[in-house]
């Protein structure tokens, strides 16, 4: 409840202000049951916000971060939209499903993994993006994603972000925020130079019309 009225304080005190802040306890809610939002999880949020029971299900069922029903110890959500289908989204959920034996909405036997697809994790120059709980994971190939699943299995500790030599968001190659290019990049992303071609074209030749104003022959 601490964490609670420091989420209300956020926002204005009348109703509307309350209702805003919905999906943040939808979160702390879900947070605090093993990442799965009951339906008594979601009838807590709406005593506490003073709210319809179903305008609190209205959030809980529109959003895909809402697991309403039990999912694993590590829940994968993998990116399914436009640039991390084009970099190989459903390579990686075939990995994904091989390595771990279970099918999308499933959860494995020891209740370690779960899995599903979601609609845009907005780090799209970053694909192919994989979710794991709060954490994301970026460039990944299949291989990438296998290996990142030994880990989880072995419960190796795995470092989220660009799963490739680069920082954040930044050129492959380009390692961390103060670093400079590696040769193999500068080679890649230097300007050609430009050479100016001789575009002038030999003028026509100048022709002379001769009056023909006086000339009693003319016509």
């Amino acid at each position: 409840m601490e964490q609670v009225n420091e989420i209300l304080s956020r926002y204005p005190e009348n109703a509307k202000g309350k209702k805003s802040a919905t999906i943040p306890l939808l979160m702390l809610a879900q947070k605090q049951n093993d990442n799965f939002l009951s339906i008594n999880a979601m009838k807590k949020v709406a005593k506490i916000l003073e709210l319809n029971e179903m305008d609190v299900y209205e959030v809980a069922t529109f959003y895909t971060m809402f697991n309403r029903a039990r999912v694993g110890k590590f829940h994968l959500q993998v990116c399914g939209t436009t640039p991390c289908w084009l970099r190989g989204a459903a390579e990686i959920k075939e990995r994904c499903q091989k390595v771990l034996g279970i099918k999308e909405g499933e959860v494995t036997c020891d209740g370690k993994f779960s899995f599903a697809e979601v609609e845009c994790l907005g780090g799209c120059v970053n694909a192919q993006i994989v979710q794991i709980n709060d954490d994301y994971y970026e460039d990944l190939t299949p291989d990438q994603m296998e290996k990142l699943l030994n880990n989880l299995v072995e419960d190796i500790p795995c470092k989220p972000g660009p799963q490739i030599d680069r920082h954040r968001s930044a050129p492959i190659g380009y390692n961390d925020g103060t670093t400079q290019l590696s040769e193999k990049v500068k080679s890649v992303t230097k300007p050609k130079a430009v050479v100016a071609k001789e575009t002038s074209k030999p003028m026509a030749k100048k022709t002379t019309v001769k009056s023909t104003k006086g000339d009693t022959n003319a016509g």
